[in-house]
């Protein structure tokens, strides 16, 4: 049976994602631990399907200013990852990383944006890796873009070009800690696949 969107996902769709989403948050860890200079920790993450509008709401209301960080997927598997970081995550990076206080987007500067781009970058590889080598699938990502306004706006992108797949999408939040018994910080992060694509992940995996 083919899935004609996202909606039609039943619980062992989302447990599925949630392990994969393990996997690569346990990579990610290593890898931003190494970036960073420091212990990262990861909790599990929690998946869910949501709409856009819920999404908007969940990261502080479409009104509200975050970073967006769009990546591209390709491949035998196409569409987007989306991430959204509010301001505590901007903030504990910024201290933990560059020693500096963060007191508001427009303060950021182009090294500090490249860093961020690299922790996107870092995140997005670890969960495509991990979606690769349960496969046998080939994914690749495309650099970041990282954008900052207002959340409804920044949602908006995946919401006109993935429309045809309906108004629901993956919705992945982990929550990270920077150095020995550090604050817990939320990355929120948004996953849309063409259909097309998740279908054949599934069938991959045998969960069709």
């Amino acid at each position: 049976m083919a899935y004609k969107n996202i909606d039609e996902l039943n619980p062992m769709h989302v447990d599925v994602l949630t392990e994969l989403g393990n996997i690569g948050t346990g990579n990610a860890a290593t890898s931003l631990a190494s970036f960073m200079g420091r212990e990262v920790d990861i909790n599990v993450p929690h998946v869910r399907i949501l709409g856009f509008n819920e999404i908007a709401e969940y990261v502080g209301g479409p009104e509200n200013i975050v970073m967006g960080m769009l990546i591209k997927i390709d491949g035998d598997i196409n569409g987007m990852i989306l991430y959204v970081f509010d301001n505590d995550f901007i903030e504990t990076v910024m201290n933990v990383f560059f020693g500096k206080k963060f007191s508001s987007f427009g303060e950021l500067d182009e090294m500090e944006k490249s860093a961020f781009c690299e922790i996107g970058n870092i995140m997005a590889s670890s969960y495509v890796n991990a979606l690769s080598s349960m496969t046998g699938l080939f994914i690749n990502i495309s650099t970041p873009s990282l954008c900052i306004d207002m959340a409804g706006a920044i949602l908006s992108v995946p919401s006109i070009e993935f429309a045809r797949v309906g108004n629901k999408v993956l919705f992945i939040d982990d929550s990270f800690g920077f150095g020995d018994g550090g604050n817990k910080v939320k990355s929120n992060m948004i996953l849309v696949p063409e259909m097309d694509s998740l279908n054949k992940l599934f069938e991959k995996l045998g969960v069709m």
